[in-house]
């Protein structure tokens, strides 16, 4: 199979889909690669290393898009590039439809198979190919958060851990999923006063056991983040519906019980973001302020590092990518169920449905 790998080009994305080492295993299995020049720059990759792991370097996005059966990327592809989407050809990425309308229509449109990072699962039913970035945006959630928490960025002056004397700050943590339980973590780590909720109560008990003495739990119910949000510093909105649009767990009014100058970090932008007030925002402009509190909603958190995310998320989808490549989406998919998950939209037709629910669009069974 001919594999494409282009440049990213959303705002700030670093990120490549795929290191000089996972090209290599691709060639080892008789495919050949084409990489666009100076796609791997911004992750620490020079377009020399990828030639010497036996890659093709092209000069422009366009050239790739052309020669590509199957396209592998890290972020959903944009709209300079919807036209270069063909029929038939294979996008394997994360695309996070059920938030963006405009994305899934193009998609549609082009009749491509696009295969979604985020809604491909395991045996376990956990999602494989997300969990590294979620790892990775947990722990970025709380760095990001402690930053803008500082004076200079606009926030209440608070040390995240305190010092003797002086009490650390408040975190709250929306979800405790993969991103809450490693932002969590995060913050316990630096000593700050941790709350972390969830409506399973059974994630709630596993996270007591194995938590650090400053984290606390709490069960997620509208009263309960009320009561806390007056007192908090800091909130990270880590609540994921794989596929869907997340829910609402903070709204406008919400907002207005905390402090000026507190932080709020969504991480759930990506798929409509858990609070009422989210907007996407970038790297080069990454917060808005509601109400005096500072809103961070980077939709690409792992982008700002780069080198981190791209071994980690190579290391989850090439696999995949190599099953794809060597025996075609369809039949990958039928060896593999939880592939055949990550499968959004196809030939026009939308398979995910979850997608179809969001925007009220006809929903196909990938079987059909």
């Amino acid at each position: 199979m001919k594999i494409g790998i282009p440049k990213e080009i959303k705002n700030n994305e670093n990120r490549v889909g795929a290191t000089p080492a996972g090209v290599k295993e691709l060639i080892a299995h008789g495919h050949e690669v084409f990489v666009q020049h100076t796609a791997g720059d911004g992750s620490g990759f020079s377009d020399a290393e990828y030639e010497a792991a036996g890659a093709t370097i092209l000069p422009t996005i366009e050239d790739v898009y052309a020669r590509g059966e199957m396209i592998i990327k890290v972020k959903e592809p944009i709209a300079p590039e919807y036209p270069l989407v063909r029929k038939g050809q294979v996008l394997f990425t994360y695309f996070h439809f059920a938030s963006d309308l405009e994305l899934t229509e193009a998609m549609i449109k082009s009749g491509a198979v696009c295969i979604a990072y985020e809604t491909v699962t395991d045996r376990d039913h956990r999602l494989p190919l997300l969990i590294p970035m979620s790892e990775v945006a947990g722990r970025m959630s709380i760095q990001e958060g402690a930053r803008f928490l500082e004076k200079p960025q606009g926030g209440r002056g608070v040390l995240l851990g305190g010092v003797p004397g002086v009490k650390p700050a408040k975190v709250l943590v929306l979800g405790a999923g993969v991103v809450g339980r490693n932002a969590a973590l995060m913050a316990a780590g630096l000593g700050a006063d941790v709350t972390i909720t969830d409506v399973n109560l059974n994630t709630l008990r596993h996270c007591a056991d194995v938590m650090p003495k400053n984290v606390k739990t709490l069960y997620s119910s509208r009263h309960n983040i009320e009561t806390e949000l007056p007192t908090t510093d800091l909130v990270i909105g880590s609540v994921l519906v794989p596929g869907a649009k997340a829910p609402h767990l903070v709204t406008k009014d919400m907002v207005k019980l905390m402090r000026p100058g507190s932080v709020m970090v969504d991480v759930a932008v990506d798929q409509g973001g858990c609070f009422e007030t989210t907007h996407p925002t970038t790297h080069s402009e990454p917060t808005f302020v509601v109400d005096g509190v500072i809103q961070y909603a980077v939709a690409n958190i792992p982008g700002a590092v780069p080198y981190t995310s791209t071994l980690a998320l190579t290391n989850a989808t090439l696999p995949y990518a190599l099953r794809l490549a060597d025996m075609g989406w369809q039949e990958a998919c039928r060896k593999d169920p939880g592939l055949a998950e990550g499968v959004n939209v196809v030939d026009g037709k939308v398979t995910f449905k979850a997608v179809a629910e969001a925007f009220d669009l006809p929903y196909t069974p990938l079987a059909l």
